[in-house]
Formats: structure tokens, sequence, C-alpha cells
């Protein structure tokens, strides 16, 4: 998993409430357990014209009116929404399909618990601000299109083009991990030696639990 430390993104709002899983990506691209390919799916519906339930993407029509589908906005890898985004069902390619698109960031006022939990083990960072100030960058991103933020996760920090900053609280253990991209494998990895000489120890105290090779 990549680290999260800094990132200086083009921002591109996503003027919506409760935008649940299924938006995000619907129920025919769940078949895949790869995490990569599924950003042209991200919010299938939406982007595309008369989107078939087959899933497929070759030859669709966009829909200039959503916000992705916008010039403006691509390459954005912030993406601005509102309150309760990712509710709905606890799918991990929600994450994945905003990942593979390109997001590294989601500011929202608040997130769904599952989807939140999903977003750290994926490399995505969601922050949390408040309602006002979500608003205030709503405001700025649609006065000025192009709107770039920095997000500093070691000082917490969402900064905007005028040096007006926000701050955002985050669990410390999962910070850490953002910031050493670390995932659960990773951190298992990172752990070797010491589930190494316990797996040892194991064998040792209890051998009839370690079946004969």
């Amino acid at each position: 998993m990549d680290a999260f430390v800094t990132l200086d993104a083009l921002v591109a709002p996503l003027d919506r409430a409760n935008v649940d899983t299924d938006a995000i990506i619907p129920k025919q691209f769940l078949k895949t357990i790869r995490r990569t390919g599924l950003g042209v799916a991200l919010f299938y519906d939406w982007r595309y014209k008369d989107a078939p339930s087959d899933g497929r993407t070759e030859g669709l029509k966009t829909d200039p009116s959503f916000i992705l589908n916008d010039p403006r906005y691509a390459g954005a890898k912030i993406l601005l929404a509102r309150e309760n985004f990712g509710c709905g069902s606890s799918r991990e390619h929600a994450p994945w399909a905003l990942l593979d698109y390109g997001f590294r960031a989601i500011i929202a006022p608040s997130f769904a618990d599952i989807f939140y939990n999903n977003c750290f083990k994926n490399g995505i960072l969601p922050v949390s601000l408040l309602p006002d100030q979500v608003e205030r960058l709503f405001s700025e991103v649609a006065r000025t299109p192009g709107t770039r933020l920095l997000i500093d996760l070691s000082s917490q920090t969402v900064v905007l083009p005028s040096k007006e900053t926000f701050a955002f609280t985050i669990d410390p253990v999962r910070k850490s991990h953002l910031l050493e991209g670390l995932d659960e494998i990773g951190l298992a990895e990172k752990k070797a030696e010491l589930i190494d000489a316990y797996e040892k120890k194991r064998r040792e105290r209890a051998p009839w639990l370690t079946p004969a090779v």
C-alpha cells in the first residue's frame, strides 16, 4: 500500500448527501476480487447515459452533467462530498473503485462506519470536517473550479489556497499505518519475527496442536 504523507491535489465536488456504496460501485461489478480495474465503473449509473445492467462500459456515452465528466476536474485526487458518504452495504469494492479511479482522499462531514474503516485498509484518507468547513470548501470550489487543496496527514490539516487551515482528527494508530503505507498484510509482515517467535513457542508448549508433516 502506498504511504500517505501529504497530498496537494485537485478537488472534485460531489454535492450529494447519503451517497451509498451501490452508487459508488453497483452490484454487477462485485464478482471480482481484484482491486484494480474498477475505476471505469466508479459512479457507473451517474457517469454513463442509459448505463446497462450488465456492467458494460465500452461504447457508452457519458453524462456531461455529472461532475466527474467535467474536464475541469480531470485528474482530481480529492473528492469533496456531503454527509454520510459511503452508507449502504459493506462492499470493499467501493474504496477499491475510488482508489483505482485516482482518489487518495475524501472530505465530508461524516462517513458510514464500515466504509470509513475500509478506506484506511486501502490507502484512502477519509477526512471528516465540520459541516460549515465543508460548506466553505464547496463554495471555494464553485467559485474557482480547479481549486487545489493540501492535505497534510502529519499535522492533520487541510490547507486552502488562501492558506486558511482546517484541522481534523484521526485515530493515531490508523494515522501511523497510513504514514508508513501499512495495510493489514504489511503490518503482519513487519511483525514477522515476533510471529515466528510466538509460533515456535507454541509448537514447543503444545506440539499436539501442530499437525505432523
